[in-house]
């Protein structure tokens, strides 16, 4: 009797580690996913800003065309 009381013992404990394991696992995915989410916005903001400066290099260089006219 005392022999299955360890048995049932050691596998419960054995089952919370493999919980435990499986909601680190889980969470460990979850902040992958939102580590890549925030590199794909930083990279959308970068283009955006990217082209602001583009645009803002182009009207200067027309700016000063037309003041050499």
């Amino acid at each position: 009797m005392r022999q299955l009381v360890i048995v049932l013992s050691m596998a419960a404990l054995a089952g919370c580690g493999v919980e435990t394991a499986t909601t680190a696992a889980t969470g460990a995915a979850i902040k992958a996913k939102e580590v890549e989410e925030g590199k794909k916005t930083q990279d959308a903001a970068r283009q955006k800003i990217d082209q602001m400066q583009e645009q803002m290099h182009q009207r200067a260089q027309q700016g000063g065309d037309a003041t050499q006219r």
